[in-house]
């Protein structure tokens, strides 16, 4: 059985320019080419984040993935480019360009990475056009943020969007993003460790107490990011909520913990002990190995603590590192 990395991302080593490309003059990312390895992604003239090689050269991904025994990368955007706080035609111009971009990384190892695509979410329209389009082009799957702007995934647009990935069988994979920045928050890369968790917490929550689970089709396939945030370990807080305070906890039929076999989670947690509350938790068939290469907060090597588990048979390690995500992705098992 191949072993899948579900959670990766690229960034083309250029792009057109994107003020010129969509005609919006607010400031849009642009990479500073600093030598054949290495680069900066800046915001206007703000530098956002440093990259290598690795977001955009085939064969040194190749080369990682051979070295952590990975057979197979999902390959998703970047989000910083997802563009949702732009006009829609700006943000499916932009959403185009990368997809394509995407398309060139993935065609050097077309049999180990295999592209999803991104969408200008919000516009659910043009949402849906550009999936089509990908779909169409060789994308297996599409990345979406947890949120636009105040719209979360119960959003009556978004649920549209997500009604036609399920039509369309296409794989959904939910990254946070656009953390909310204070004093606090920006101390310590709070954003990053205590924003991510809690934005993709609340957009699972969204979903199941929106009610979105209880009106999508069952056909939907969804992955959460970093193990789900900080859901997994309050499900049983959420419970007690539905059943004590109906009159304010959301719409849903039934409590928080029903609707756990209605999407998967990433196994990016980074300790035993919190690999085991998130299976126990979610259930074995709801986990898929991720890293999040190529960035500094990602596993290297990838897989690591779901291999070095002590708890994990030898067939329940088989089914994270791989034969789940066959089933997310609707990949045949060689």
């Amino acid at each position: 059985m191949a072993v899948i990395d579900i959670h990766s991302h690229d960034v083309p080593r250029g792009w057109p320019d994107l003020t010129e490309a969509t005609g919006d003059a607010e400031p849009w990312p642009r990479l500073r080419i600093e030598s054949e390895r290495d680069a900066m992604i800046l915001i206007g003239d703000r530098e956002f984040r440093r990259i290598t090689s690795q977001c955009w050269d085939p064969e040194v991904r190749a080369s990682d993935m051979d070295a952590d025994g990975v057979d197979v990368q999902v390959v998703s955007p970047t989000p910083v480019f997802f563009s949702y706080a732009r006009s829609a035609d700006a943000a499916a111009q932009v959403a185009r360009i990368f997809n394509d971009l995407t398309l060139d990384i993935c065609a050097g190892l077309p049999d180990r990475l295999l592209p999803f695509c991104q969408v200008p979410l919000q516009d659910v329209d043009a949402a849906c056009a550009e999936l089509d389009r990908c779909i169409e082009a060789g994308h297996i799957g599409v990345e979406i943020g947890n949120h636009v702007g105040e719209r979360d995934l119960d959003d009556p647009g978004v649920v549209e969007f997500l009604q036609h990935c399920a039509a369309q069988g296409v794989p959904v994979f939910v990254h946070p993003w656009d953390m909310p920045s204070s004093e606090r928050l920006d101390r310590w890369m709070g954003q990053w460790l205590v924003g991510m968790p809690a934005e993709t917490h609340l957009s699972i929550l969204a979903l199941i107490l929106g009610g979105v689970f209880d009106r999508v089709s069952p056909d939907l396939r969804l992955c959460f990011a970093h193990g789900g945030g900080s859901f997994p370990y309050w499900v049983g807080r959420m419970d007690n909520a539905w059943h004590q305070r109906p009159d304010v906890v959301g719409v849903s039929a039934q409590p928080p913990s029903a609707y756990l076999d209605r999407f998967f989670v990433d196994s990016v947690v980074f300790d035993e002990r919190a690999l085991r509350l998130l299976i126990d938790t979610m259930g074995i068939d709801r986990v898929l190995m991720g890293s999040d290469y190529p960035y500094p907060l990602g596993e290297r090597p990838a897989g690591r603590v779901v291999r070095d588990a002590s708890f994990l048979s030898g067939d329940d390690r088989a089914r994270i590192l791989g034969g789940n995500a066959e089933a997310f992705l609707s990949l045949s098992s060689s």
